[in-house]
């Protein structure tokens, strides 16, 4: 986990030169952040990520060779890279992808047009561990999930290996809460809270708290209305 002591190893993967140039100059004048490397197409940004080791890989979602969806399936899958973290970035708030990329192991979406500070906190919240999805991305997903929805019985047979007070824990970071607020619903401390959130997704198989988001969903432990 990346403390506030800590430098954030970042890699871009764009086969844009002038957005990589542009995100480079940017993160560059950050303390905390650090460029590891770049990529200009999915293929290479799965060879930079094998060797650089970043914390967070800021991956377009279209590019040559490899598209962002299936280098981000490669890097969740490489052993060794499991606390990689990928910012998937989109001009297209109704991209279909989008849905196929997060279940690939992305941990956080932002749109192109975005600003600087809108980068920069992106980057800190997935390296941090948090679910990173823009608003107008999310009311797309929510619809896929929706769409993608687990059977009744499948869903309760998942939901099984939890406790009652993980699932009320699943269902909150399904809704977007972070562990203060969790906390503060269910009267406990942050660190209880975390602690909760830590043994959901290690029950569940999840690489991270946007995959719980999943997992909420699809099981109808959330739903849109909510």
């Amino acid at each position: 986990m990346i403390t506030a002591e800590s430098q954030i190893k970042v890699l871009l993967a764009d086969d844009e030169k002038l957005v990589r140039s542009g995100f480079k100059l940017l993160l560059d004048l950050e303390d905390d952040i650090t460029v590891v490397g770049e990529a200009t197409d999915g293929a290479e940004a799965v060879e930079a990520a094998r060797s650089a080791r970043p914390d967070v890989v800021v991956m377009d979602i279209r590019m040559p060779k490899l598209d962002g969806i299936q280098a981000t399936t490669q890097i969740s899958r490489m052993r060794g890279l499991e606390r990689v973290r990928i910012l998937i970035l989109t001009t297209y708030d109704t991209d279909a992808n989008v849905f196929d990329a997060l279940q690939a192991g992305a941990s956080g979406f932002l749109l192109k047009d975005a600003g600087p500070a809108e980068l920069l906190h992106a980057i800190r919240v997935v390296a941090a561990g948090d679910a990173l999805l823009a608003p107008r991305i999310t009311r797309r997903l929510i619809g896929q999930f929706t769409a993608r929805r687990t059977a009744a019985g499948a869903a309760q047979e998942r939901l099984a290996v939890l406790t009652d007070r993980e699932r009320e824990v699943l269902a909150l970071v399904g809704r977007g809460l972070n562990n203060d607020e969790i906390g503060g619903e269910l009267f406990l401390s942050p660190a209880t809270a975390r602690t909760h959130v830590s043994r959901a997704m290690a029950k569940l198989g999840a690489r991270d708290r946007a995959q719980l988001v999943v997992i909420a969903y699809q099981t109808g432990l959330v739903s849109p209305d909510v």
